[in-house]
C-alpha cells in the first residue's frame, strides 16, 4: 500500500519515492509513498511533476483507481517499476485548496453551531467553494450575519488538528458527520478526524492549513435555493 504523506502533513511540497506499479491504461504509476492528494470530499486532485533521472513528467492529476493512488502522467514511456523518482506538487494551487477547504469547514462549523443545519453537498476549486445546507429560507441579512461570523473565526486563529481514531471511538463524537448522508464506507476501521479547535470536528480525508488565520478574508459571493429545504452558499477566499 502507498504511504499517504498528505494525510499526516499537508505541507509536504516535494518527496522521494519508488515506483511500485504501473497502470498502462491510465498512463499512470503507483508509488510507495506520495504527497499528491487524489481528490475526494469535494476537493480536486493535486497536480505537479515527477522527476525520474533526467526525465520530468507532468502529473496531470492523482486519482484513486481500485483503491490505489495512481499518478496520471503526460509524456513518453512510464518510469519503470523500481525506479526512484522525486515528486513536486503544484504548491500554489495546493495551498489555495488547503485554505479553501479549511474555509468550508469554518462555514460548516459556524452554521452547525448557530443554526443546527446539516450539509447536503459541497465542492471547491482554488479560492472558491460552495456548500449546500438544509435551510428552508435564506435572506440577505442572514447571509451577512454568517459572513461576519466566519471571518470572526478566521481572526481568532484557531488551531487545526488532525487525528486518527478507531471507527467505534470516532462515531461516539457528537456531530462528527456533518453531511445529510454518512459517506464513510463500512470497511474503513480508522477514521481521520479534522478538528478546528473550539469550533468544528469532522471526519475528513482532505488537506487543510494548520491555523484558521492562514485562510484569509472570506466573502459570501452568492447564495441560491436548490430546493425547498436546500440552500447553496458560495464562499470566496481572499487571495
Amino acid at each position: 500500500m502507498t504511504e499517504l504523506l498528505y494525510q499526516t502533513d499537508s505541507y509536504i511540497r516535494h518527496f522521494e519515492a519508488t515506483v511500485i506499479g504501473q497502470d498502462a491504461d491510465s498512463h499512470a504509476v503507483i508509488l510507495d509513498r506520495t504527497a499528491f492528494y487524489p481528490g475526494g470530499g469535494g476537493q480536486p486532485p493535486d497536480r505537479g511533476t515527477l522527476t525520474a533521472g533526467d526525465v520530468v513528467y507532468t502529473v496531470r492529476e492523482a486519482r484513486k483507481i481500485g483503491g490505489e493512488v495512481v499518478h496520471i502522467l503526460e509524456g513518453g514511456a512510464l518510469p519503470a517499476v523500481g525506479q526512484q523518482v522525486v515528486g513536486h506538487l503544484d504548491w500554489e494551487r495546493r495551498y489555495q485548496l488547503m485554505r479553501t477547504h479549511t474555509a468550508l469547514h469554518i462555514l460548516c462549523g459556524v452554521i452547525w453551531r448557530d443554526h443546527g443545519a446539516l450539509a447536503t453537498g459541497s465542492n471547491m476549486e482554488p479560492l472558491l467553494g460552495r456548500i449546500d445546507f438544509e435551510f428552508e429560507t435564506m435572506q440577505q441579512e442572514l447571509v451577512r450575519e454568517i459572513e461576519e461570523a466566519i471571518n470572526a473565526e478566521v481572526e481568532k486563529g484557531r488551531e487545526v488538528r488532525v487525528r486518527f481514531l478507531p471507527r467505534e471511538e470516532a462515531f461516539q463524537i457528537p456531530g462528527l458527520i456533518r453531511t445529510k448522508v454518512n459517506l464513510l464506507p463500512e470497511g474503513i476501521r480508522e477514521v481521520r478526524v479534522v478538528e478546528i479547535v473550539g469550533l468544528d470536528m469532522q471526519a475528513d480525508g482532505g488537506t487543510h492549513v494548520r491555523n484558521t488565520s492562514e485562510v484569509g478574508c472570506l466573502r459570501i459571493v452568492d447564495y441560491k435555493s436548490k430546493g425547498r429545504i436546500n440552500k447553496r452558499i458560495y464562499v470566496e477566499v481572499g487571495a
